[in-house]
């Protein structure tokens, strides 16, 4: 069962890229781990370090894709972040963002700069 969920992740992440590649965004890393978790997407966006978490839900029976990014994945994302910052040498000048791509069915929505950094 994981690895069909890790399978079927790794799918609308990849659909997540390419959106994103079409509308100027350049593909940085997938899936960058740290002990405390992982982001989905990192991307650079002009000036924009961009960290971005995928969602995928097949219908609404468990609500939007949106709504499964809640405070306690903020955070996650966010300490993540700082972790990638650092161990990339970013000094405290680099403007980041926070988005989310949502995939609802067969429908694809991002929301630029979706939450602020949380701790």
């Amino acid at each position: 069962m994981e690895e069909n969920k890790r399978k079927t992740g790794s799918y609308y992440e990849s659909l997540a890229a390419d959106f994103l590649k079409k509308r100027g965004l350049r593909i940085l890393e997938r899936n960058f781990r740290s002990r405390k978790g992982e982001i989905d997407l990192i991307a650079r966006d002009g000036k924009y370090l961009v960290f971005i978490e995928v969602k995928y839900r097949k219908n609404g029976s468990s609500g939007s894709s949106f709504a499964a990014v809640r405070k306690e994945k903020q955070r996650t994302i966010s300490t993540v972040a700082l972790f990638y910052l650092i161990r990339h040498g970013y000094g405290d000048n680099v403007c980041c963002r926070f988005d989310v791509v949502g995939i609802d069915g067969k429908e694809i929505h991002w929301i630029k700069n979706a939450f602020d950094f949380c701790r």
